[in-house]
């Protein structure tokens, strides 16, 4: 069975935000996971055979798209 997913990320930042995210997270991209960059958004869309391997790349790719995010935003805040 053929499983498909699909992620979008949208940023009020829009472009600059949205690019670097999906730019940082490309080497995340294996068989079955690719990256669609539009105005305002990055649209992840997955695919493949096994829920839990689906699973786990949604997990793995959630995971190092916050920890982008937050190194971008950590120079904008203050102490």
């Amino acid at each position: 069975m053929k499983i498909k997913g699909k992620l979008t990320f949208k940023s009020e930042r829009a472009e600059d935000l949205v690019n670097i995210i999906a730019q940082s997270l490309a080497p995340d991209n294996v068989s079955g996971i690719k990256t669609i960059l539009k105005d305002d958004s990055a649209t992840v869309i997955f695919d493949g055979e096994k829920v839990g391997t689906i699973l786990s790349s949604v997990d793995d790719y959630l995971m190092n798209a916050k920890i982008a995010y937050e190194i971008l935003n950590s120079g904008s805040q203050k102490d």
